[in-house]
């Protein structure tokens, strides 16, 4: 497996094939066969945009969510995660070492509309025995992509 590759994708998943082979050595075609393999066996997932909604008038609220859970004999935490990655408000879940179990990551259109979802779904899952939300207020980097603008200054920009 050419890890150079991964590695280069990972980074931009955009960048040309006649790049890619340059940095690697390659050709374009072993490039092209090599990305269509990685693809086919599950190793690359997807592609992702990162996008700086701060900077849109439709901006979006996003929380990290830590879940307790009791797990199941046989099924671990798997069973819970299955049903929290399934809500399309949900754009992460990591099982955790430490004081919880699942962390979460979910967006949603305002502060009350993510806590309603945490209270009405997340919290009401057989097996969560509790949760604890935190709100992320700004991101500064996501995905290996810097969104701190130097040049601007926030401060007293948040209010609640």
């Amino acid at each position: 497996m050419n890890m150079k590759l991964l590695k280069l994708l990972n980074k931009n998943g955009r960048t040309p094939v006649s790049e890619l082979a340059t940095m690697t050595g390659r050709t374009e075609e072993e490039i092209v066969a090599d990305i269509e393999e990685l693809e086919q066996s599950g190793v690359i997932r997807g592609y992702k945009t990162v996008i700086d909604w701060e900077r849109l008038d439709n901006t979006y609220v996003s929380a990290i969510i830590e879940l307790k859970v009791t797990p199941k004999a046989g099924l671990g935490f798997e069973e819970v995660a299955r049903k929290v990655m399934k809500y399309p408000e949900v754009e992460s879940v990591y099982l955790m070492s430490g004081g919880y179990d699942l962390s979460v990551v979910v967006k949603g259109k305002t502060f009350q509309g993510v806590a309603m979802f945490v209270a009405k779904e997340l919290s009401t899952i057989e097996n969560v025995t509790s949760t604890s939300t935190h709100f992320m207020l700004r991101r500064y980097k996501e995905l290996d992509v810097e969104l701190f603008d130097e040049a601007k200054d926030d401060r007293g920009h948040f209010s609640f």
